[in-house]
């Protein structure tokens, strides 16, 4: 049965006022968000005016040009520029709460938010997880939990010491795992035993696969790692086989479409691949991935799923009904979160 898009052609700019005033205020739940990545442009200035002082703090304009990649090679590059300004224990605690504060402002209500500790030595792992809860914890109104990066560059050895140090501090918020970086140099299958002792020791798991490499880096994901979630999964649709094994087992993708059209691995926002899986039944969740560094929102992700690809809003708000579906709260936080969504996701009859 067809559905009406929420923005027909010819629409009125007030209809589109209207969409979004109604995207601004709906409950909203993030699964795949880069704290290190999602630093307002504020906070990072500080951080730069701190180690570099007040004269070194880029315009705008220049941030704008730093945070802009012809390739994904660009991207890390900015990463890794950007992290050398996260030195101490209080620079995790001052983004926290700035991150939350973000994201608590754009009625975001619960997120499950990775960090990479690994990035970060000498810092260590348990000390940068007290550290970012204690910014968290200054902003009580959104709900938020760790899924640290054990981050595949620095190989299964480093990760296994990473997942005991992790242990120790589950108490504050970790709720899982995942790895990140370069999956063209480094496949998950090396992860096997890393992640096995993650579920043993009851952890969840995630793994960014199938954003640059291809459709083989997400069957090692799902058969050698036994994931939970899929990290964006975009290159999914190479291999039909793997599409339905992915509809079957019904395992959710953190898709992060703005993030994949600003990195270069997927060439436009028109060629994104999100409105397929949708309509092939796929458990697919919407996902900033680093705000920061891409100037994006989750109401502008939803905006252009709408313009661009049709989506109604009733199918925004199952995209926001898939995210509790796919999050790692226990099931009577999950009814709870359920029953609040309900609430703000009433669909508006537009013009």
């Amino acid at each position: 049965m067809m559905t009406r898009p929420a923005v027909p052609a010819g629409s009125s700019s007030s209809v589109v006022r209207e969409l979004s005033a109604w995207l601004e205020a709906i409950p909203k739940i993030e699964l795949h968000v880069h704290l290190e990545g999602a630093i307002p442009r504020a906070a990072l200035c500080e951080l730069i005016a701190k180690y570099d002082g007040a004269g070194a703090v880029p315009s705008a304009a220049e941030l704008d040009a730093r945070f802009r990649y012809a390739t994904f090679r660009q991207f890390l590059d900015a990463w890794v520029w950007k992290n050398g300004y996260l030195r101490q224990y209080e620079d995790f605690t001052w983004i926290a709460e700035a991150v939350a504060r973000d994201l608590a402002r754009q009625h975001v209500v619960y997120a499950e938010v990775f960090c990479s500790p690994p990035d970060f030595e000498p810092l260590e792992t348990q000390r940068l997880i007290e550290a970012i809860r204690r910014g968290f914890a200054a902003v009580p109104e959104i709900e938020l939990a760790l899924v640290p990066d054990l981050v595949r560059d620095y190989g299964p050895e480093r990760g296994a010491r990473e997942l005991s140090e992790l242990c120790e501090v589950r108490a504050l918020g970790v709720l899982g795992i995942g790895i990140g970086g370069n999956e063209s140099l480094y496949p998950p299958e090396a992860f096997a035993g890393v992640y096995a002792g993650a579920r043993e020791r009851g952890l969840r798991t995630s793994a960014h696969a199938g954003e640059v490499a291809g459709a083989r880096s997400i069957w090692g994901a799902l058969d050698a790692l036994h994931v939970d979630r899929i990290g964006h999964g975009t290159r999914a649709e190479e291999d039909p086989a793997l599409l339905a094994a992915l509809a079957e087992r019904r395992v959710p993708l953190e898709m992060c479409p703005l993030s994949n059209v600003c990195t270069g691995s997927v060439a436009s926002f028109q060629e994104h691949p999100i409105r397929r899986y949708f309509d092939r039944g796929l458990l697919v969740t919407v996902n900033t991935d680093d705000p920061g560094m891409f100037g994006n929102s989750l109401v502008q992700e939803y905006l252009r799923l709408i313009t661009d690809f049709g989506f109604t809003t009733e199918e925004i708000a199952s995209l926001v009904r898939n995210a509790l579906e796919a999050s790692w709260l226990t099931p009577p936080r999950q009814l709870a979160l359920r029953a609040r969504l309900e609430r703000g996701l009433r669909v508006p009859v537009l013009g």
